[in-house]
């Protein structure tokens, strides 16, 4: 099956944006520039994508999915779920500083989401702990630890593998109940 002109375009744009985003920050985000690298018009970027935030939207939904599959790829075959969540979370953290932001340190865009993403991506996470609330409370502290690591927050003699040993400790603790 081939792919239409259109749907090209548009995903073209959410590679060259991405692209762009992780090599250079969001500050490269702009409809012109992404327009540039596909050799098109600004304008022609509005015909697939109603205005910057739809742009955004589509590459956070890309980085939901990889972030999704990287949950679901540490609970393959550990033996300790929750150190392996954990693992995961901060690894791509680390590895998609500015995706992971954009992800995460702004109000989420769920009305431009494909229906159902959020769920499936914190579906791992919530059969780990069992309970959504216990859920919730597990992503925000390993939201706040990546966080203050990539703000580069902690002291410079800041055991950080401790710092997440520790979290998972308290939440291995949690989870038992």
């Amino acid at each position: 099956m081939t792919i239409g002109v259109a749907e090209g375009t548009r995903a073209a744009s959410v590679k060259v944006a991405r692209r762009l985003l992780e090599t250079e920050g969001p500050e490269a985000l702009t409809m012109r520039r992404i327009a540039g690298e596909l050799g098109i018009q600004a304008p022609s970027l509005y015909k697939h994508f109603s205005d910057k935030r739809g742009l955004e939207a589509a590459v956070i939904a890309e980085g939901l999915r990889e972030f999704g599959h990287a949950m679901n790829k540490s609970l393959a075959s550990k033996a300790e779920p929750v150190r392996a969540l954990a693992r995961a979370y901060r690894t791509f953290g680390l590895q998609h500083p500015h995706l992971y932001r954009l992800m995460n340190d702004r109000e989420l865009p769920r009305d431009l989401l494909p229906p159902g993403l959020e769920d499936s991506v914190a579906l791992p996470i919530v059969m780990t702990f069992g309970d959504r609330s216990l859920a919730r409370v597990a992503w925000a502290l390993a939201h706040g630890l990546v966080s203050l690591e990539l703000a580069g927050r902690f002291p410079a003699d800041a055991d950080l593998n401790g710092v997440w040993d520790e979290a998972v400790r308290v939440l291995q603790v949690a989870r038992a109940g």
